[in-house]
């Protein structure tokens, strides 16, 4: 989801089997739909709905419940959702001609080296809501990398659902691949504290779980309010070592608390630049 930092759903509910019109499974979505509440429920009142709020997700996002969910008359989100490849898509691909191919793009605007996208119409998409929009892409596969039985013609196949409308399908492509920050952000988890569950019972865990999300909270909006250029960039781990755990002494003199850093610290001066920026910040309260 854009504008707020978020958490991806992953749990699967088990239950029956029902497939819609692509031959997808719709039992993922009261998942995916509870975490969407709880996002939009954490930002303000004016992006709760409207198409100026994205929501995207993977494949896993890709069902028709969700969906309708987030289509709903009176909600009217925006969305870039993955979708699986199915066999009535990937028979849908090899009928696309040449024609209809059309450059996938870089953020830097330049053709993306190999990748190509097209829009999918017709059948496939009956019985999802007005306005839906399947774009699929073809690509090159990188080196050493093997070819799945969804793939078509050496080229490897993922698509997406979107109702936006009035832009390039390759700007959309484009938009929808960027949500690979989420994995940046499962990442950075795991090197906070979730890759072990460190305690005995579950009461437990879900404490230190707790503590783990107010932390990639904090990392997630820190970088953005008081970090700029390449150390906007950094990770968990690198953060810690250069900027967490530098050596400091804070003195208290009359009214006034001061921070002393070492001169000789290579980062100090982010520190101390990033200390002025959130100085700056209004009170929130």
């Amino acid at each position: 989801m854009s504008r707020v930092p978020g958490k991806r759903a992953r749990t699967v509910l088990r239950g029956p089997r029902r497939s819609n019109a692509l031959g997808l499974p719709d039992n993922t979505a009261a998942d995916h739909i509870t975490t969407a509440q709880l996002a939009l429920a954490q930002m303000p009142k004016r992006y709760r709905r409207g198409r100026q709020t994205l929501i995207r997700t993977d494949s896993a996002g890709g069902t028709h419940e969700f969906v309708s969910w987030l289509a709903k008359r009176g909600r009217w989100l925006s969305y870039s959702v993955g979708m699986t490849v199915t066999e009535a898509i990937h028979e849908h691909v090899l009928k696309v001609p040449a024609s209809a191919w059309t450059p996938a793009v870089e953020t830097d605007g330049e053709a993306r080296d190999g990748a190509w996208v097209a829009e999918l119409t017709g059948k496939l998409l009956n019985g999802w809501p007005k306005g839906m929009r399947l774009v699929v892409r073809k690509e090159r596969p990188h080196p050493g990398a093997q070819l799945r039985i969804t793939d078509a013609d050496g080229m490897r196949i993922t698509c997406f659902a979107t109702n936006t409308t009035g832009r390039p399908i390759a700007e959309l492509e484009l938009r929808h691949r960027l949500r690979a920050r989420a994995e940046d952000r499962i990442r950075a988890a795991r090197a906070t504290g979730l890759r072990n569950l460190p305690l005995h019972d579950t009461a437990q865990n879900r404490v230190w779980m707790e503590i783990v999300q107010i932390a990639l909270d904090l990392l997630a909006w820190m970088p953005m309010l008081a970090l700029t250029d390449r150390a906007r960039l950094w990770e968990p781990r690198r953060l810690r070592f250069r900027l967490f755990s530098a050596a400091g002494q804070l003195v208290t003199t009359g009214r006034r608390r001061i921070l002393r850093l070492a001169r000789h610290w290579p980062w100090t001066v982010e520190i101390t630049a990033a200390l002025e920026r959130l100085a700056l910040l209004p009170d929130p309260g």
